[in-house]
């Protein structure tokens, strides 16, 4: 995989309606969600792109590379903002993580990096597939495309057989609770109990 180009995409578009407020700022020792993430995909990619709303542009620093979807596909969820920056930075491969994982750590998402197989590689804990843990292909971007155009906005449906390869959380981490998604107060208070 050495001399590959790597791009992460740190999705922080989503509408945050359960959580109350945008969780890309929700904050954890007084470091902004979005940020744990960042610093993530900065230690193994050569770039990093977030994916954000048009009103929360400008709440990110000028330093980082921001965008938005591309036009004819704004609002369509998470396969609309891997596919904008597929679009417009091309890489051979494409580290795929969320706004709202801060209990997430560099080895562990290196670790999914370097079992990275077939077109997509996703993690899977013992309770759910997390889709948004995940290494893409850049050949993925047509399908990604097609989906999107016939208003398929599931990203599982791009998990076929023959793109999709499945790894278990404990292969690459101690343990699920890396992986907790702050969807609402509960969550963080859950959250919480594993916070060191």
């Amino acid at each position: 995989m050495k001399g590959e180009k790597t791009i992460g995409i740190l999705l922080a578009g989503g509408l945050s309606s359960r959580y109350g407020s945008p969780k890309a700022f929700a904050t954890l020792h007084g470091k902004y969600f979005y940020e744990y993430t960042y610093v993530i995909l900065q230690a193994i990619c050569e770039e990093v792109v977030i994916v954000t709303r048009p009103e929360l542009l400008e709440s990110f620093p000028e330093n980082v590379l921001k965008m938005t979807d591309e036009a004819r596909f704004a609002g369509c969820g998470p396969l609309a903002g891997i596919y904008s920056v597929m679009a417009r930075f091309e890489a051979e491969r494409y580290v795929v993580l969320p706004c709202d994982m801060p209990l997430l750590e560099a080895a562990v998402v290196g670790n999914l990096l370097d079992r990275h197989e077939k077109l997509i590689t996703v993690v899977r804990t013992s309770k759910f597939l997390q889709p948004l843990v995940s290494v893409w292909n850049f050949e993925m971007k047509e399908r990604i495309e097609a989906k999107l155009t016939a208003e398929i906005y599931k990203i599982g449906a791009l998990f076929t057989d023959d793109a999709v390869h499945t790894i278990d959380a404990g292969e690459i981490a101690a343990s699920d609770e890396q992986f907790i998604n702050v969807n609402t107060r509960e969550d963080e208070k859950e959250m919480g109990r594993w916070v060191k």
